[in-house]
């Protein structure tokens, strides 16, 4: 399959929209014929971004729009989320031990071991681009 057009959703951060965000993303992975463990693998990894975005970059204010990107690729999908947050660096981020117990802060870690790529750039307009790709097989027609 060659690289589609992006599909695109817009909606206010708000916790309660989560739902949404994970659909639209499911069906964009169905549509690409993704197979059930990529699919799986994409909304979850998409849900801890956009809580994240929502929690730590929009600190709860529902006016922020969030905005998410799909584009299905030959050998997967890409996903890009735009935030209006402040600069931020994955590379801070700590590489977690999967066996240590805490409460939060797994979000990162969830995103590093669910994705093939995951890459987040400063916009030269403010705010951040998140960019994860997933790769696989997909489900046989």
């Amino acid at each position: 399959m060659a690289e589609a057009c992006p599909f695109s959703l817009t909606i206010p951060s708000e916790l309660r929209l989560l739902p949404v965000a994970r659909l639209f993303v499911e069906a964009v992975c169905q549509s690409g014929g993704l197979d059930p463990a990529a699919v799986n693998a994409v909304v979850l990894a998409v849900n801890e971004a956009i809580s994240n975005v929502i929690r730590h970059a929009h600190r709860d204010r529902p006016s922020i729009p969030l905005h998410v990107k799909c584009r299905l690729l030959s050998e997967g999908i890409e996903v890009q989320i735009f935030d209006e947050g402040p600069a931020f660096d994955l590379a801070t981020v700590p590489h977690l031990d999967p066996g240590e117990v805490r409460v939060g802060g797994r979000g990162v870690y969830l995103m590093r071991q669910l994705m093939d790529d995951l890459i987040c750039e400063r916009r030269p307009e403010g705010g951040n681009t998140l960019r994860m790709v997933k790769r696989g097989p997909r489900s046989p027609s």
